[in-house]
């Protein structure tokens, strides 16, 4: 077994999964020690960001087998993305097997259970050839890319400082709640002002009224209310997070906690106890202050996870590392 995790940082394995689509039809995938791409200087995933893209882990048991957690969730997320960016899609099945087999073909690569790290999964998939003009690529590549992974933000988890940013991640009605390259990057600028400014990550407000949470950086929002209900933002503009639909069922059934999903107003974080950002990379990163307009705002859990979020989380890690039953068909055990 090799665990070579270094926070969130790129490890290459042995292999990758490529398959390519051309003249209307999938090519046949392949395994490939080959994680460099060559493509043509005007695919449209370059000039036009047309490309989508997924992220999941892959879990070490305590009896050495692999757990992948909600792996068709992502398939059909990612057809979603695909679909808007006007690409072929993958078959559930076809993205479900593919991913299997990169994940057995570098389990070596899979860290060992109880030191709380992961293989990363990312598959994609890029426009590429020769193409001028705005429309869609004349071919394209799907592609799988695994890493051993550690903590998304560095060290133990404990609650980190966030800024509100002047920037909007996403437009209404646009991609906002589609996985793809150009949400991200246009997040890069926010990211980077509020970590030089000594901020872990950046919370992105409304874009048509800058009153209300959408995302915490690149990352569902979420908060424990004085009601102990969790509350998370409702947006057409936000990513419909595996994470986050899987806390919100561990809360209403696990914790047995009312769960809304609404606005929460920026200037009444009084409303809440606890405060956190939740995705596949960050997993649960609990939030212990939101500094909005020069004004910090310090959450009651903002030494330690506070008892919902750690409760959340202690049941979310038991599933994916097996620990704990699976609930509800999110696991598949390789």
């Amino acid at each position: 077994m090799i665990s070579k995790a270094k926070g969130f940082n790129y490890v290459k394995a042995h292999v990758i999964w490529i398959q390519r689509w051309k003249n209307g039809a999938w090519e046949e995938g392949h395994l490939d020690s080959n994680d460099q791409f060559t493509i043509s200087g005007l695919s449209t995933s370059l000039h036009y960001g047309q490309e989508a893209f997924e992220g999941l882990k892959a879990y070490r048991r305590k009896d050495g087998r692999i757990n992948l957690f909600r792996v068709q969730d992502n398939a059909r997320r990612f057809q979603t993305s695909c679909e808007y960016m006007m690409m072929p899609t993958i078959p559930v099945e076809d993205f479900i097997a593919a991913v299997k087999k990169t994940v057995i073909a570098n389990q070596d690569f899979v860290p060992p259970y109880g030191n709380k790290e992961s293989l990363y999964i990312r598959p994609f998939m890029i426009g590429v050839g020769d193409n001028l003009g705005l429309r869609p690529a004349p071919e394209f590549i799907f592609s799988i890319i695994v890493s051993s992974v550690g903590s998304y933000f560095n060290g133990d988890v404990k609650p980190v400082d966030m800024s509100v940013s002047d920037y909007d991640r996403a437009a209404p009605h646009g991609t906002g709640h589609v996985k793809v390259g150009g949400n991200y990057a246009a997040s890069l600028k926010a990211q980077v002002k509020a970590r030089r400014e000594g901020y872990a990550d950046c919370i992105f407000l409304d874009p048509t009224t800058h009153t209300k949470i959408e995302e915490a950086g690149a990352a569902n929002f979420f908060g424990i209310t004085k009601n102990h209900q969790y509350i998370t933002p409702k947006s057409p503009s936000i990513l419909n997070s595996i994470t986050n639909r899987s806390l919100k069922y561990l809360a209403k059934n696990f914790l047995n906690i009312e769960v809304i999903e609404g606005e929460i107003y920026i200037d009444k974080l009084d409303d809440l106890i606890e405060a956190g950002a939740c995705g596949t990379a960050a997993t649960i990163t609990p939030i212990g202050s939101i500094t909005y307009q020069n004004k910090k705002h310090i959450f009651p859990a903002s030494e330690e996870m506070g008892h919902y979020t750690k409760k959340l989380n202690e049941l979310l890690t038991g599933i994916q590392y097996g620990d704990l039953k699976d609930p509800d068909g999110w696991i598949t055990t390789l």
